[in-house]
């Protein structure tokens, strides 16, 4: 008798590159996130090159029941009208979601017209909301501070919790709002940066020492380290993460480009 498969609870890294130079340069792939939950498959913040990184890894893009993006910069927004076009093949299936904030859709809106009335529903990301998609529930805790609105989210499958904390200034109630077995954390800059320096040029992005703050208060079973900028990169940040899984107590991983990582790890998660 066959027995019949556990539904997979993974996270697949199609690229971890963060910020302009990174981006424009591709030393590291910018193509967002996968989440494979329990059957749910949801794109999380489609940068350039997502619908590549996606073929690249035998992911099937018409699987996909929704698509979400924290915020409007391109290498979180980039790939999302390819990435519709792919989820609802073509627009012969009128299928999937999309979860933005309010200021994706204003002057400058990063979905094309015509491709809304391929997707099921367009929901509007806000502080302090909860959304569905299938048996997923997701919040937006609180808004962060960015050049954009911009919002990190807290997961919740039927077994696991997990957070992701996209770019943002570092700020004193951060970790009020992330609690989870796993952390997703966008650590740009390999130290923090001087925001009276470039006054002109948005430069709100969480630093490597602000990242062990934030691990050693939220305490998660793991915490994953991506979307690195330059100075991150030539640091390696496999490196820079065996540091703080030492000074934290607390597993740390760098992710790489395509990199999986499946949820059951986290209940051995020991150093």
């Amino acid at each position: 008798m066959q027995t019949q498969k556990e539904p997979e609870n993974s996270i697949t890294f199609l690229g971890t590159g963060g910020a302009r130079f990174m981006i424009i340069s591709q030393l590291l792939a910018s193509g967002g996130i996968w989440l494979n939950l329990g059957g749910s498959q949801i794109l999380l913040d489609p940068g350039p090159g997502c619908i590549i990184q996606t073929t690249r890894r035998k992911l099937k893009p018409e699987d996909l029941s929704a698509i979400i993006v924290s915020h409007r910069h391109l290498d979180h927004s980039a790939d999302v009208n390819i990435m519709t076009e792919a989820m609802t093949q073509g627009g012969f299936n009128k299928h999937g979601m999309l979860f933005a904030p309010a200021d994706a859709f204003d002057s400058e809106p990063i979905l094309f017209s015509y491709l809304r009335k391929r997707l099921e529903t367009i929901e509007i990301l806000e502080e302090g909301k909860s959304y569905k998609i299938g048996d997923v529930s997701f919040k937006t805790p609180i808004r962060h501070i960015h050049g954009v609105e911009n919002y990190g989210m807290v997961f919740k499958t039927g077994t696991y919790t997990f957070s992701y904390i996209s770019d943002t200034r570092y700020f004193k109630d951060i970790t009020k709002h992330y609690k989870g077995d796993l952390l997703i954390l966008n650590v740009v800059f390999l130290k923090p940066r001087n925001y009276s320096e470039w006054p002109d040029i948005p430069i709100d992005h969480l630093s490597v020492p602000e990242a062990e703050i934030i691990i050693q208060e939220l305490k998660p079973r793991v915490a994953i380290l991506t979307h690195f900028g330059m100075g991150m990169w030539r640091a390696k940040p496999r490196l820079v993460a065996e540091q703080l899984s030492e000074k934290t107590g607390i597993r740390v991983i760098a992710a790489r480009d395509g990199m999986k990582f499946d949820l059951s790890e986290l209940e051995n998660n020991i150093l």
